[in-house]
């Protein structure tokens, strides 16, 4: 090996380490229900150097990148003997994603790759396969609900971007080993942002749903679905009721869909999802919560108004702007609870909250008059209370 080119090799592993091993800490200012931390946990430049380039000098003599990676974001999480897991969607630079595993020993930096992505069984029809959502169920299995998608096959030639959304499924004890059962299967065409809740329900097995008429446009999409299965292994959903719908001038008037498994307390199924909007500038995303029921997780008890995150400073560059968008959260010890969550479909965040202040949002947040005669009275009492101290 060539002096210059091991200058340049332990140039590329001292720059890698360096970002690798970056403190992050909490920003000062905190609305009271979540702190953001300043750094993105995870970027494309958190890629192993090995997976991006060939580290033979005989056939990469100018160490030049040969696998390109274009972000990593809309990742699963799960805490699992001891470590924090995310399990994230990495794009690379040909727009094919795939799935890798990313582990941090305190859940908001270190973050560190396997050293393998994951290989995931299927068929060649999973054109992309992308944002999985991780449950570990009472039934043992630890599963993995993801979208696999692929080209429109009624579609003309002339169309190159009309695709099939499906909700693929697979589960593990270790998030090495994994196996593929069978794709969902509604009565919807298409299904994005499926998740499943981590008991049963009736004695079967309960996913979230998002009915879609097509790829993009949700169409007679309602919102929010929820459906049973007798079994996991041949999933088959008949009826999808629809527990939060879409609702004109909201956050969540275009589409929206559930982020992560639900969190079980005490008052209620605890539920982060995201809302899209229409905007001059084009689709805006964001996080809302709400609570369902203990014992009816069909009802909504509760539903604040508006957002809990949306995209700020930074967190608006990349691929796709004004879009945060969450798939993974940890209950850590203490009640603590990190919010992962990807920004401009490029990078991932991490958020802190804990479950006592996601309950006192849920249940304590104004709910949304949808009119803004409303919103002012709501307002105004808000105001007169506070004039009485």
């Amino acid at each position: 090996m060539s002096e210059n080119f091991k200058k340049k090799l332990a140039q590329l592993k001292k720059q890698y380490e360096q970002l690798l091993t970056l403190e992050n800490y909490p920003e000062l200012f905190s609305n009271g229900i979540f702190t953001r931390y300043r750094h993105p946990v995870l970027t494309a430049d958190h890629i192993p150097y090995f997976w991006k380039y060939d580290l033979n000098e005989s056939t990469n003599p100018l160490l030049m990148e040969r696998f390109g990676i274009n972000g990593t974001f809309n990742a699963g999480a799960i805490k699992l003997n001891g470590k924090y897991l995310l399990m994230v969607r990495v794009e690379g630079k040909d727009r094919k994603s795939f799935f890798a595993v990313a582990e941090s020993p305190n859940g908001v930096d270190n973050f560190r790759f396997w050293d393998f992505p994951v290989i995931m069984p299927g068929t060649i029809e999973d054109v992309n396969v992308y944002d999985m959502r991780l449950t570990q169920h009472e039934d043992g299995w630890i599963y993995g609900v993801f979208c696999t998608e692929k080209r429109d096959p009624t579609a003309p030639e002339s169309d190159q971007s009309a695709a099939i959304a499906q909700c693929g499924i697979a589960r593990t004890k270790d998030l090495k080993t994994w196996e593929r059962l069978q794709d969902l299967k509604t009565t919807s065409p298409q299904q994005r942002n499926v998740v499943l809740h981590p008991e049963f329900v009736q004695g079967q097995y309960a996913f979230y749903t998002r009915p879609q008429d097509s790829f993009i446009q949700a169409g007679s999409g309602g919102g929010i679905g929820l459906g049973l299965t007798k079994s996991i292994e041949n999933s088959d959903i008949q009826e999808e009721i629809i527990i939060d719908p879409r609702r004109y001038h909201t956050i969540s008037e275009a589409k929206n869909g559930l982020g992560p498994a639900p969190i079980k307390t005490k008052y209620g199924w605890l539920h982060l999802a995201h809302g899209v909007r229409n905007t001059a500038a084009g689709l805006r995303y964001s996080l809302y919560a709400f609570m369902t029921d203990l014992q009816d997780i069909t009802k909504v008890i509760h539903r604040p108004s508006g957002y809990l995150i949306a995209p700020e400073g930074t967190e608006y560059i990349g691929d796709v702007s004004n879009v945060v968008f969450s798939n993974g959260w940890i209950l850590d010890d203490n009640n603590k609870v990190y919010i992962y969550y990807a920004a401009a479909d490029s990078v991932m965040h991490v958020a802190e909250s804990s479950v006592e202040q996601l309950i006192d949002y849920v249940r304590h947040t104004p709910e949304d008059s949808y009119y803004s005669a409303g919103q002012v009275n709501i307002l105004t009492k808000i105001i007169e209370k506070n004039m009485q101290l």
